[in-house]
């Protein structure tokens, strides 16, 4: 799995636009940092990336843990994602973040996330998802361009 890190990123638009990349991935589980940019700061005031663009970097951790927990290659959507802000970002900083998914049925992959700076235990925003499992599809509609 390690192996196919940059294939994951890869595919991802949003993922290769903000500029977040996996760092590791185990069955069910995956790791990954979202660098600062100051293209990325909701408040040039604070100098702290935008919730938008954390919620983005949580939302692709779930679900990269989700596919990453199936035994067959399967696409997933996201059904349902709460995040739970717990503390602003550090200015200038670098987000890492953790996913893992925990239950799969057979339509549905249910996963938790952790965004922080250095550990969990200070975190920053924790998710919760619920990812439905999709058909593969070729590889010409997976969204691979970017349309702006």
């Amino acid at each position: 799995m390690q192996g196919n890190l940059d294939m994951i990123s890869g595919v991802i638009p949003w993922g290769r636009r903000l500029g977040f990349r996996m760092t590791k991935v185990e069955k069910g589980h995956v790791w990954g940092v979202q660098p600062w940019k100051d293209r990325l700061v909701g408040d040039p005031d604070t100098g702290v990336i935008h919730g938008g663009v954390l919620t983005a970097f949580l939302d692709n951790l779930c679900g990269t843990a989700a596919g990453s927990a199936m035994e067959r290659a399967r696409f997933v959507a996201t059904l349902d994602l709460r995040i739970d802000y717990m503390r602003p970002a550090e200015p200038r900083r670098d987000i890492l973040g953790e996913a893992e998914c925990y239950h799969v049925t057979r339509s549905i992959c249910f996963t938790r996330a952790w965004a922080y700076h250095e550990t969990r235990d200070k975190v920053i925003a924790t998710a919760a998802g619920a990812f439905a499992i999709t058909k593969p599809r070729p590889p010409s509609t997976m969204g691979g361009q970017d349309d702006a």
